[in-house]
């Protein structure tokens, strides 16, 4: 006679768990299913202008011809990143560009902390808010004005700061064509455009600092400064590092607009750098695929730093980006 197989306890065990799971996530998902509503035009902008397009990268590898497509295009493998290194004008441009980049790691990132420090401080209501809506104005004015009001300003034909010089027995000074003087009105319209935008994680961080810590260091005899110093500097330190990394990403990429609209034939030796490169290469010319080789060099380069600056970070003891 044959033994009648025992059921088995496993399976049906296993199956109550991940049934069990699968309602726990259901309930989980409808209960928070306003944020995900929220969250959804996000991640369509993502996937829509930041991952498809990624497709694309593969003309870098070819010799692309509109009329033939991506699919009918001849490989050419790497001869436009060889192409790339090849050119005797590129090692200026990257140089340029990182130049422009250290200005802005080095001279740019600290003002904002600096900023949000000295708003902090202000203890009037009023005169706070007013700074504030003041110095965030700018970033909601596009580079075409912020260039045009710093042409009229400058120009040597009845410019408020030449005027200003021939008062003071200065000989005027043509800023706009003079190359020496190009990086610093690149970075100061940086400033007076983004910094005070800058400060708003940074003044989101510090308000979330518990108050209890400045009343006990008031107690033991600490000054404002040594407050900012022991108190909020430390409290910011992990959304300052996770900035700074994400600003690292941007080592080749900053920005075609503004540096196109301050770049002309006098001062292009110092102010050509590999977006405006991009530019001429890619729509004036028409070197769609070289144009986008450099883009991808660019790319890599931003992921490979932030990697790099992320790991670095960690072995330091702070958090990281990832």
């Amino acid at each position: 006679m044959q033994e009648a197989t025992a059921p088995s306890s496993t399976t049906p065990k296993f199956q109550t768990k991940k049934q069990k799971r699968n309602s726990e996530l259901k309930k989980r998902l409808w209960r928070n299913k306003w944020l995900y509503v929220m969250l959804l035009p996000g991640v369509l902008y993502f996937i829509i202008f930041k991952y498809l397009p990624m497709y694309g990268l593969v003309i870098s590898f070819q010799d692309y011809k509109p009329y033939q497509g991506i699919r009918g295009s001849e490989w050419v493998g790497m001869e436009h990143f060889k192409r790339l290194f090849a050119e005797p004008e590129f090692f200026n441009i990257l140089k340029n560009t990182l130049i422009l980049f250290g200005l802005n790691l080095f001279i740019y990132f600290p003002v904002p902390i600096i900023l949000a420090l000295m708003l902090n401080e202000l203890r009037g209501h009023f005169f706070k808010r007013l700074f504030q809506t003041l110095v965030y104005l700018p970033h909601f004015m596009s580079w075409v004005i912020i260039v045009s009001i710093t042409y009229v300003m400058v120009t040597m034909d009845g410019g408020i700061i030449n005027e200003l010089l021939v008062y003071f027995g200065f000989n005027k000074i043509n800023f706009l064509l003079s190359p020496g003087w190009f990086r610093p009105m690149y970075i100061l319209q940086v400033i007076w455009r983004e910094a005070g935008w800058g400060t708003i994680i940074y003044l989101a961080s510090i308000a979330a600092i518990d108050p209890g810590l400045y009343e006990a260091a008031r107690m033991d005899g600490a000054g404002r400064l040594r407050q900012v110093w022991h108190i909020t500097l430390p409290a910011i330190r992990g959304v300052i590092i996770t900035l700074f990394i994400l600003k690292i990403g941007h080592v080749l990429d900053l920005g075609f607009e503004h540096v196109y609209l301050l770049l002309n034939s006098m001062n292009r030796e110092v102010a050509e750098i590999i977006d405006t490169y991009v530019y001429t290469a890619g729509l004036r010319q028409g070197q769609y695929s070289y144009s986008t080789a450099i883009g991808f060099f660019k790319s890599v380069i931003g992921l490979i730093m932030v990697m790099l600056v992320n790991r670095i970070s960690k072995k330091m003891g702070e958090e990281g980006v990832y």
